[in-house]
């Protein structure tokens, strides 16, 4: 696919942010809430403005990272050693450039680095002609962000009181049960190993903040789209474990798509849900480009959820599949917005230029559905110019 060419139309700009998929208790369904409304009026304010997509998904993303409520940026899970490291990527439809960052620690915002990547990446070639990179790690994505003026911030700044209770109860919980297993190995050593996963409870103490990854998409008057996401990871991962939201085509995905014989197409998605189970179905690119040339957005993404998500073979061995996307579509007549989950909940806000205030919704599953194996999606529409 080519890099979109200058479209002189002008459009409505539009966006619409999540704060992820898992379980969110309704006690604090509100401050959810009040985060997307910020993040969508922080973006639309800066498209009417005249800025570009891009600059917006990044603004918004920022300020849902701010938000001590979400796991991404302050008050992200922590590792197993009680360090926070943050993956984050951006992707601008017009260009298809792409900034990542994976297992970054003491930097506020990783959405920042990854959007300093991708405005590196847009310039060319480096010195003697070496390649830039769109994707950096650890030390080297922290070095390259105060290289480029980025502000460090003692790591321990970015652990809330409430994410360091959280990681205490869990790391308790993971101590008893090893405990407890070595009292019984000699019991199950012809045995496959069982796992305990952070599923949800009643009151949803065993979930809350777990799968809260954040994201953006935008499109700006000119009608280009950008995809944006952030995350903090799973609670007591592995240090150095990369999940989707660093990751090409799993995490965010855009594009501008234009020809002499078809109208022009603009589209993205941003995905949220247990990063390993996105990773092996690329589900961002999927959804992208199964809603480019639907003739229906919200059955195209039904499809792909049910055929590339839950029944995906490449999942086959998962019980409970986790995910959950923001996707957009916009045309010459209108612009959709899908969002679709398999988790409990998810919370998501749009907001279009025409409009006085962004939307916000707390999405769950019907009563019948079943976290991990049912799937809960809507939609809406909007004009675009």
């Amino acid at each position: 696919m080519e890099p979109a060419t200058e479209n002189p139309s002008k459009s409505i700009p539009f966006v619409a942010v999540h704060v992820g998929a898992g379980y969110h208790s309704p006690s604090k369904a509100e401050i959810y809430k009040k985060a997307c409304r910020e993040a969508c009026n922080k973006a639309i304010t800066l498209m009417r403005e005249g800025k570009s997509a891009t600059e917006a998904v990044t603004e918004a993303v920022i300020i849902l990272e701010d938000y001590p409520c979400t796991n991404a940026g302050i008050g992200s899970c922590l590792t197993m050693e009680g360090v926070v490291e943050c993956d984050a990527s951006i992707m601008d439809g017009k260009t298809l450039g792409f900034g990542a960052v994976g297992a970054l620690t003491g930097i506020k915002n990783p959405i920042r680095v990854a959007n300093s990547l991708l405005e590196e990446e847009s310039k060319g070639l480096l010195s003697l002609g070496r390649i830039p990179p769109c994707f950096l790690t650890g030390e080297g994505a922290n070095r390259w962000a105060k290289d480029h003026g980025i502000e460090g911030i003692d790591s321990k700044d970015l652990i809330t009181d409430s994410s360091l209770s959280a990681f205490r109860k869990y790391k308790h919980k993971l101590n008893t049960v090893a405990a407890r297993n070595d009292q019984s190995l000699q019991n199950v050593k012809s045995k496959k190993r069982k796992t305990e996963t952070n599923s949800t409870n009643k009151d949803g103490e065993a979930s809350e903040n777990l799968l809260d990854t954040v994201g953006a998409i935008c499109i700006d008057c000119h009608g280009y789209i950008s995809s944006g996401v952030s995350s903090g990871g799973l609670a007591l991962k592995q240090p150095g474990r990369v999940g989707q939201a660093a990751v090409y085509g799993c995490g965010c995905w855009a594009v501008n798509q234009t020809s002499s014989h078809q109208s022009p197409v603009s589209a993205a998605c941003s995905t949220t849900g247990c990063g390993e189970h996105l990773l092996k179905s690329m589900l961002a690119r999927r959804c992208t480009e199964a809603v480019v040339t639907a003739e229906n957005t919200t059955q195209a993404i039904s499809h792909v959820f049910k055929q590339d998500f839950l029944e995906s073979p490449f999942l086959a061995s998962v019980s409970s599949k986790q995910g959950g996307a923001i996707v957009v579509r916009s045309d010459d007549c209108q612009t959709e917005l899908v969002w679709a989950h398999t988790t409990d909940s998810m919370c998501i806000g749009y907001m279009s230029a025409d409009d006085q205030k962004p939307k916000t919704r707390m999405s769950r599953l019907p009563e019948s559905g079943v976290a991990g194996k049912s799937l809960a999606l809507e939609g809406i529409a909007a004009k675009v110019r």
